[in-house]
């Protein structure tokens, strides 16, 4: 029984805002399944950089011209704009930064190495992207903290009474992803939230893959931060949001030094700036900063629950369809997912699958996906990952399928 197709949304007329889908790869029109790398973006979001660099270009705060101060409103309204998305409750708890690993690295070494010492313990899970691993590994090295990791089932779901046993009165941080940019995995992260809090711990979550799909409140979450990329929803890559509460990012020091981020400075001491311009030094990602609020708009125009209602039927209609190949397994079923199915294929290198499908013009991500101790638990080099957006429909499945046979063909 095929899952029922979701009619609020018109797929062909929604295409027709994402110019770079109008074009063909290797004589085919493309397909393009690397959402869970970054979406595409419409036109709504490229005229918005263009219509920042052609008309009101210029440095923002500090200017009393006017085009600098039309680019500061501009940019404010962006801060406004995600603190709504995100439901902060101040202002000053949206800090801008360059992507979702820069947020985390932020917290690391600004949070980290001024409250956290030698035996604490912070706790992340199996399923982490490099870059909420990484950042912890080098502040235990620095620090002598001591790293533990959640478990998973061979489903790719959080053993959560694993986690429960993880937690005692030494953790004092614990950093998670919200879904699992391998997997699709949906964690319980208010449930890992509110048990950390339990024993005084701070919590991270990583919110990259999560942002598009689902409904976020990080008051309802009591998340103490949490961190996206705006290029993984609809908009400008090189620009990222940090949400941290306003108590906690007050009392953590500066990341980096520099021109906004001060009040004054002699060459006896600095002053810093008050939240959140303390942690955002230099000259920032402007244009970008500007475009993100077009691609919020882009969204609600959609509606949010529309986009994942359409998601969740291609993941629905693509996990049946894939089962239908012999040799192919699926990584990943967890009861909760987003729209992203890894696959392996019996006999044939993950490598090869790509290459194959991209002559056929199908875009998909083939290797570790930067989360090589997750593919590790699971005893495998890498997968190939299809990953879906608004714009994906039934039929670049059946072209999926059709190609996946393909390959299939071609190297067995």
């Amino acid at each position: 029984m095929q899952p029922a197709i979701d009619n609020t949304l018109d797929i062909q007329r929604i295409r027709q805002d994402f110019p770079i889908l109008d074009q063909e790869i290797n004589g085919r029109p493309l397909v393009y399944f690397d959402n869970a790398a970054t979406n595409q973006k419409p036109l709504s979001v490229i005229n918005a950089l263009t219509r920042y660099y052609e008309g009101y270009n210029a440095n923002i705060h500090r200017g009393i011209h006017h085009l600098a101060e039309q680019a500061t409103a501009a940019f404010e309204a962006s801060r406004r704009a995600v603190q709504e998305f995100l439901n902060a409750k101040h202002w000053q708890e949206i800090i801008f930064t360059y992507g979702t690993t820069d947020g985390i690295n932020l917290v690391a070494q600004s949070y980290g190495r001024h409250f956290l010492k030698a035996g604490d313990e912070i706790i992340i899970s199996t399923m982490e992207h490099h870059s909420n691993i990484v950042p912890w590994q080098m502040l235990c090295e620095e620090k002598g903290c001591i790293l533990k990791v959640i478990p998973i089932n061979d489903e790719g779901e959080l053993l959560l009474d694993e986690y429960e046993k993880l937690l005692s009165e030494k953790t004092k941080f614990v950093s998670c992803v919200h879904v699992s940019n391998s997997l699709g995995t949906i964690n319980p992260v208010k449930f890992i939230i509110d048990k950390a809090h339990e024993v005084g711990a701070v919590v991270l979550i990583d919110g990259a893959q999560a942002s598009s799909h689902l409904d976020l409140d990080v008051q309802a979450l009591d998340a103490d931060f949490y961190v996206l990329s705006a290029h993984k929803l609809y908009g400008p890559t090189g620009m990222g949001v940090l949400y941290g509460k306003k108590d906690i990012l007050d009392s953590m020091p500066p990341y980096r030094g520099g021109g906004e981020m001060i009040k004054e400075v002699t060459f006896a001491k600095t002053t810093y700036s008050d939240l959140p311009y303390k942690f955002e030094a230099g000259t920032p990602n402007i244009a970008d900063v500007v475009a993100v609020k077009t691609a919020f708009e882009y969204m609600a125009g959609l509606g949010k629950e529309n986009i994942a209602a359409h998601e969740n039927d291609l993941l629905l209609y693509a996990t049946e369809q894939l089962n239908e190949l012999d040799g192919l397994r699926i990584v990943g079923q967890a009861k909760q997912k987003i729209g992203v199915i890894s696959f392996v294929l019996d006999g044939i290198h993950h490598q090869d699958t790509g290459v194959i499908l991209d002559q056929q013009g199908i875009a998909v991500r083939t290797g570790h996906h930067c989360t090589m101790p997750l593919m590790q638990r699971l005893g495998i080099a890498g997968t190939t990952r299809a990953s879906f957006a608004v714009y994906n429909t039934r039929d670049e499945i059946d072209r999926l399928v059709v190609g996946l046979r393909r390959v299939q063909k071609m190297m067995l």
